[in-house]
């Protein structure tokens, strides 16, 4: 059987996609392919390849982080350029970094890593949602002076009640995501 493509994530409620998704209209000059509705979510932890075997050990690991968190609340805080503001690829919308969440993702990494099922970034975990994927050779095109100004301060926050197992299948379109099972957080 052909490895699934696996990541773990926050879906947001479907007013807060469609609010961020109205930037889109903003700025239209952007070369961009801009995210779907069903395509927005927050990333905890992304394992990449994962056998059948493994995906049911995922799962119940995850089921045992889900019992030992409690729900929060999380904000998205900001519009910019991702993820380097001199040579970007991406919009992105950035979230607060409650205690909560950093609790959350670090255990979802430490159970997955200490059973061989997850390799740890090495860059420190940064909260955001891809709003939009620029093409990039157009996006380089474009004089500085004629790329809008993105960078704002937003506010939209929303309950943090379950996190999702997701699947990733690549198409030419682009990415096609898919929730394979729901964890409560009910500590």
């Amino acid at each position: 059987m052909r490895p699934h493509r696996i990541f773990v994530a926050i879906n947001l409620p479907d007013t807060v996609k469609q609010e961020l998704l109205e930037y889109k209209n903003k700025w239209p000059e952007i070369p961009a392919r801009w995210a779907g509705k069903e395509n927005l979510h927050l990333t905890l932890a992304f394992l990449g390849n994962t056998s059948d075997e493994e995906l049911r050990e995922v799962v119940g690991l995850l089921q045992e982080v889900g019992d030992r968190h409690s729900p929060f609340e999380l904000k998205i805080i900001h519009l910019q350029y991702g993820p380097d503001a001199k040579n970007p690829r991406m919009i992105w919308a950035i979230g607060e970094k409650p205690p909560k969440l950093l609790k959350l993702q670090k255990d979802i990494e430490h159970t997955l890593a200490a059973e061989n099922l997850y390799t740890p970034e090495a860059r420190p975990f940064s909260p955001h949602l891809t709003l939009a994927r620029f093409h990039v050779t157009q996006f380089r095109q474009m004089e500085p002076e004629e790329r809008p100004e993105i960078a704002q301060e937003i506010s939209f926050s929303f309950p943090v009640e379950t996190i999702e197992l997701m699947e990733s299948k690549l198409k030419r379109s682009g990415a096609e995501y898919t929730i394979l099972q729901s964890f409560v957080l009910e500590k």
